[in-house]
């Protein structure tokens, strides 16, 4: 993932290094992005490496200060994974919050202001909190979706190397087609200068769409969602024990005989089943929250109205029911 962020930017610059190394953000280093469905034994997951929210909020942030140069929206993009819980949307299952997956960003204001690290950093940057604890609040940072942005772009890149569906000199390529430019209800979004990128993207960041609503991921995220509400119900685990490290989290879950069984069986899972004819303890009817990205080509317009292959890709995707069961094992 080094590789990624020579790309979003040559070099760190020096105010970022120091913000970067604060305690907060160092255990991100151990929190994934996968949401925990690297640790099953699924194909779609089991090869993959190490890709920890710290890489993606170091790349995010480095993309903001590529096309801005602003301190504040870099600061707001570098922390606004800050707050995010072991096995991240796993907890937004745990909460009830999937579908908006809203849940695991609450509090990142909070943590910026019980950082006297961070709070000391600001302070000599003289730059208030309330510019770097919503980075909601910077088109180029986030905006709603299915526009660009450097949150979407970077764990977008971020997959699409890792689950091997791109190699590194073809995102080099893509990325050097982005520029910053006003589409169309006057707002700012990264967009691409010719259409012919703007599809090749669009139509790799569909095959990570797929992933992320495929049965193995909702089934993945649910049945280890469970498993640690049964570890909190049962005393195994804390509510504050979500804010640590995910190691540290395995580390009490198998530190217990019941659980350290449970935590086997999840690992363990393998293969998608027909539900029929399974017990009701392994079926589950999962919905999912459709990430997808339409992007914006400078002079042109989004790129489902200028492809139709793309637009016919993209409605196919969003066609999709998951109104079903679904069973692994």
């Amino acid at each position: 993932m080094q590789e990624l962020l020579e790309i979003y930017h040559p070099e760190l610059p020096d105010f970022l290094g120091p913000f970067l190394a604060a305690s907060e953000m160092q255990r991100l280093k151990y929190v994934g992005m996968n949401c925990g469905c690297e640790y099953t034994n699924f194909p779609l997951f089991r090869d993959i490496g190490h890709y920890s929210r710290k890489q993606h909020s170091t790349g995010t942030a480095l993309i903001v200060w590529h096309f801005t140069g602003s301190k504040h929206e870099t600061l707001a993009a570098l922390f606004h994974d800050i707050a995010t819980p072991v096995f991240a949307h796993v907890v937004d299952f745990l909460r009830g919050d999937y579908l908006t997956q809203e849940a695991t960003e609450s509090g990142t204001g909070d943590i910026i202001r019980g950082s006297c690290e961070i709070m000391r950093m600001l302070n000599t940057l003289q730059i208030d909190v309330s510019h770097v604890e919503n980075y909601h609040h910077y088109p180029i940072a986030d905006n709603e979706s299915p526009r660009l942005s450097a949150d979407r772009l970077e764990y977008t890149f971020g997959n699409l190397l890792n689950y091997g569906f791109l190699p590194l000199k073809d995102l080099k390529k893509i990325y050097e087609k982005l520029c910053v430019s006003v589409t169309e209800d006057g707002r700012q979004e990264l967009v691409f200068l010719d259409a012919e990128t703007a599809e090749t993207f669009g139509k790799a960041a569909l095959r990570c769409s797929r992933v992320y609503v495929s049965d193995e991921d909702r089934y993945a995220m649910q049945m280890l969602a469970e498993l640690l509400r049964d570890a909190i119900a049962g005393g195994v685990l804390t509510d504050e024990d979500l804010s640590a490290t995910e190691p540290e989290v395995i580390q009490k879950l198998t530190a217990d005989p019941r659980f350290r069984a449970r935590w086997g069986q999840y690992c363990a899972l393998n293969v998608m089943c027909d539900p029929n004819g399974k017990s009701a303890a392994q079926r589950r009817v999962i919905p999912a929250k459709k990430r997808y990205i339409d992007p914006y080509v400078m002079g042109k317009g989004r790129l489902s109205q200028i492809s139709r292959t793309f637009y016919e890709e993209m409605e196919d995707f969003l066609a999709e029911s998951f109104d079903r069961e679904i069973c692994g094992e």
